[in-house]
């Protein structure tokens, strides 16, 4: 018997070259959202994406964000990922609301646009909620936190790592020179690492003064990515608690440069970069074999 097929529209859409697939489910109905990451992210036979964002209703938020990595595993927060996911539903009419409250697998954030003159999102600061410090929360293979410059051995070589959580498990390392640290080499072996049972997104931060550092991300389900946002959240409050900086950083990323804040009253982390569209298409789907 053949299957039955649909179009399922789309909207590419990235936040400084961390790129997702985006599919309205408010007005079509929901698709596997692992097995749609698994399909469309390849670069060369496919759309090409870090994952896929599935945009949702919510009972307790404006809106819901499901978020895919590019292995079809599914992550519980992405921080480019929900500034294009604010764009596309303020612009879209979905929900004209500033700020505009979005459900996740790590709670509910709040994101404030910047619009240009022609009402257009500019850039988005999103609340990213407090840092989560605790080794159990996180989690990591410790009873011991907070887990800041924490000797982790692996093979002759010993790391200091600081672990983070921002809805989502990071390991932060502070390197000399971010172009020449072994990202895609380590950053694997340290992603599936027992002392992180979830698995972990891996930072390789350099410090280039008390208000800004450079970064390279490995992250978990997806590889080395042009930016992280949570990573670049975790690795100005790992800064932070190792004394190498400030509590408010400018981050440079392969894609782009995010402004992250770690504020002293609130204990919250703000997050502000830009967001944009790519294109808009149709896919088979599920694909004819």
């Amino acid at each position: 018997m053949r299957k039955t097929v649909a179009r399922l529209r789309f909207v590419k859409m990235h936040g400084l070259g961390n790129d997702y697939v985006y599919v309205d489910c408010f007005s079509q109905p929901k698709p596997d959202g692992s097995a749609l990451a698994r399909a469309v992210s390849p670069r060369r036979t496919s759309v090409g994406s870090d994952g896929v964002i599935l945009i949702l209703p919510s009972f307790t938020a404006d809106c819901r964000m499901e978020m895919y990595n590019a292995d079809g595993s599914r992550g519980e927060m992405c921080g480019n990922g929900i500034r294009c996911l604010g764009k596309y539903v303020f612009e879209r009419g979905i929900a004209r609301k500033n700020p505009l409250r979005v459900e996740t697998d790590a709670g509910v954030k709040s994101l404030y646009f910047a619009l240009n003159k022609n009402g257009a999102v500019e850039a988005v600061t999103v609340d990213m909620g407090e840092p989560v410090l605790d080794s159990r929360a996180i989690p990591v293979a410790t009873d011991h936190w907070p887990v800041v410059q924490y000797p982790l051995q692996i093979g002759n070589h010993r790391y200091e790592i600081t672990a983070v959580s921002m809805g989502n498990p990071h390991c932060v390392l502070f390197v000399e020179d971010v172009a020449t640290s072994p990202v895609t080499e380590l950053g694997p072996i340290l992603e599936r690492h027992p002392f992180f049972p979830n698995r972990v997104n891996v930072e390789f931060a350099q410090v280039l003064n008390r208000n800004s550092l450079r970064m390279r991300v490995w992250e978990r389900g997806s590889g080395e990515t042009h930016a992280c946002g949570t990573g670049a959240c975790a690795s100005v409050v790992a800064a932070v608690l190792q004394g190498l900086g400030d509590r408010q950083m400018q981050v440079h990323l392969k894609g782009g440069v995010l402004d992250v804040e770690w504020r002293e009253k609130d204990n919250r982390v703000y997050m502000t970069g830009p967001a944009e569209e790519v294109f808009e298409g149709e896919l088979v789907w599920p694909p004819l074999e």
